[in-house]
């Protein structure tokens, strides 16, 4: 068996974003309410669970594209699973995630983003977009209810999409949207889905997460 027989898309790519877990340098707005190395932790399963669902889903090669100390145990355990551990390059998070599509598109036919802070995101979500893609779109998004995006898929990059954008802001999905239609993009929007940032947003997870635990 060769290894692009284990996916469905061999030649798409999962890129997930990580930051070595460091304490005050991750999830810093919720640890502002629960303690940096709550926080901290809390980010460690999070970022477990997200690689966790890139890889079973075999849908594509994963790649983990690293900001911070690529040397963190962590970093290296979960590159261990994946196809390649990257250093993000660039000097804002708009450049960073350009230069990640862009490096991976030139030897894939389609790249699909996503941080690690969005706790509900499942294979089927990562299936869509990749059909969508497969199917000859050239944008998807996974828009996110403050008005961000938990999720952006192209099968080319456009950097329009990235520099001097307001993010962090409710005004990025609404940007992104009126960017592409002036490239005249065709794009999906999946269904929207919710980020982890603030200590309810915690309370969230931990109440839709129990019911699973106990059925």
């Amino acid at each position: 068996m060769t290894r692009d027989s284990l996916y469905r898309y061999p030649a798409g790519r999962l890129l997930v974003f990580a930051r070595a877990p460091v304490p005050g340098q991750v999830k810093t707005r919720l640890g502002a309410e629960v303690g940096m190395q709550q926080a901290a932790d809390f980010y460690v399963q999070m970022l477990r669970a997200t690689v966790a669902t890139a890889l079973a889903a075999r849908l594509a090669p994963v790649e983990l594209h690293v900001a911070g100390d690529s040397r963190h145990p962590l970093l290296g355990e979960l590159a261990r699973d994946t196809a390649r551990l990257i250093t993000q390059t660039g000097d804002d998070l708009g450049e960073r995630m350009c230069n990640a599509l862009h490096g991976s598109l030139q030897h894939a036919d389609f790249a699909v983003l996503i941080g690690s802070d969005c706790p509900v995101m499942s294979g089927d979500y990562l299936t869509r977009a990749c059909e969508r893609l497969d199917a000859g779109d050239e944008v998807v998004l996974g828009p996110a209810e403050d008005g961000g995006y938990v999720l952006v898929g192209a099968r080319r990059c456009d950097p329009e999409l990235f520099t001097d954008m307001p993010w962090s802001t409710d005004r990025v999905m609404p940007e992104t949207r009126l960017r592409l239609q002036a490239l005249d993009r065709q794009y999906t929007e999946l269904e929207t889905l919710w980020d982890l940032d603030t200590a309810e947003d915690l309370a969230r997870w931990q109440a839709e997460a129990r019911p699973a635990a106990n059925s």
